[in-house]
């Protein structure tokens, strides 16, 4: 009996620990703004299908591609959320601002992903190839809507940041 008592306290112990890891997932998605209520710290996306989100947000969110940080992420802005879910709320941990004002855009066919480096090669439609560094964020996205064998054939848009020189993509999505 104590035996059992045992291994089902075990089992509920890992099946919590399996629970938390997977609430810290980060997932991401792309939109218009819609609605932002500073006082509950929440933003409304409309994505691409022509459904709504809200996210939650603290004061510790990060913005990328503003200098105002999230007060320059007003309605109609163009932005991808990063965000973890728990339960039912949706808390974002970082906004990428996109568009004229945003974050730099560049297009192409990736050339490789390299997630021992955090690097991702992109052949642009001139014949360049651009090297960007991967946000750790952008590293785990990597490869998540590309399928097996297609990684060096993907088309995508990857959103970007310069910091001291190099490029960093904060979030790609294909096409």
């Amino acid at each position: 009996m104590l035996k059992r008592i045992s291994f089902v306290f075990a089992a509920l112990a890992i099946s919590a620990a399996l629970s938390v890891a997977a609430d810290d997932v980060v997932s991401a998605v792309h939109g218009t703004v819609t609605k932002v209520d500073s006082g509950a710290k929440t933003v409304a996306i409309k994505t691409a299908d022509g459904t709504v989100q809200t996210f939650h947000y603290t004061g510790k969110v990060a913005v990328h591609g503003t200098q105002g940080g999230i007060k320059d992420v007003g309605e109609g802005s163009e932005v991808v959320a990063h965000y973890t879910v728990k339960g039912a709320d949706k808390t974002a941990v970082e906004f990428d601002k996109l568009g004229k004002d945003g974050l730099k855009e560049t297009d192409g066919t990736i050339s490789t992903i390299d997630r021992g480096t955090k690097t991702i090669a992109v052949k642009t439609a001139d014949g360049s190839v651009q090297t960007f560094k991967l946000a750790d964020h952008a590293t785990q996205d990597a490869g998540k809507d590309i399928a097996k064998g297609a990684e060096k054939s993907a088309k995508v848009s990857v959103y970007y940041t310069e910091d001291a020189g190099k490029k960093v993509v904060h979030f790609f999505e294909t096409h």
